[in-house]
């Protein structure tokens, strides 16, 4: 998804300007690897907490409580305070936040294993890493300029959003299901842009004390079109039990 973190200038960043391309290429290289990093160490924390938290049993106690609010919107929490505090923040604070945020993601997780069956998580979730990386390296390779698709596809989201509002009251199973494939390809899109709007962006912070906070909330934000891929297409192929 689209995140509000944007630390770019109207003009060109000057410790960019007269640095040789073999440099700026290096450069960029170990920008985006920091940025996979972060995301795919996100990702591996966030199926290991959900995991231990439904074996710990508390998983299932808790989501019929009022309490399971909290563990629900708890990562919106997160999102929004890195998103709109990132600039006054501290590189180590926004990392803290990061984890912060990829542990409350285990625990809203958590139950998808009393909704799916494991076999079933495992093949989706291997099959949207093949997806995702195939999409990525898309985004990060292609001389396509994809920001015209960008307002096209968060119009999508908004859409998306709406439709499920819709279909907690309608219950419908076709609705649900046209939610689930859309949902899949408007992301399957957002991975590609959000990687060349990621890969754009190392240009204007590279050289300032922005990049390791720019690297973060890259990798936030391909962790938040990987996951919302991987529910939507678990919706759509999962087996329940």
């Amino acid at each position: 998804m689209d995140n509000q973190f944007d630390p770019r200038p109207t003009s060109v960043n000057a410790a960019t300007v007269g640095v040789p391309r073999a440099a700026r290429d290096v450069g960029l290289r170990s920008y985006m690897l920091s940025v996979y990093n972060y995301m795919a160490s996100a990702v591996l924390l966030t199926g290991v907490v959900a995991l231990l938290f439904f074996n710990s049993g508390y998983a299932a106690q808790v989501m019929t409580t009022p309490l399971r609010w909290l563990i629900i919107l708890a990562p919106l929490g997160f999102v929004f305070a890195m998103s709109f505090g990132v600039n006054r923040m501290q590189t180590s604070t926004v990392q803290a936040l990061f984890w912060g945020f990829a542990v409350a993601m285990g625990l809203s997780m958590s139950t998808i294993f009393l909704v799916y069956t494991g076999v079933s998580i495992a093949q989706t979730f291997f099959a949207v890493a093949a997806a995702f990386m195939g999409l990525s390296l898309y985004g990060y390779t292609t001389k396509k300029d994809l920001s015209g698709f960008g307002t096209f596809l968060i119009m999508g989201v908004v859409g998306l959003l709406v439709a499920m509002v819709i279909n907690m009251f309608l219950r419908s199973p076709a609705m649900q299901l046209a939610i689930s494939a859309i949902g899949v390809l408007i992301f399957a899109g957002l991975t590609a842009y959000d990687t060349q709007k990621i890969k754009s962006m190392y240009a204007h912070v590279a050289g300032t004390d922005m990049i390791g906070k720019a690297a973060i909330m890259g990798a936030l934000t391909l962790y938040l079109d990987f996951i919302n891929m991987f529910q939507f297409m678990l919706s759509f192929m999962g087996n329940r039990r």
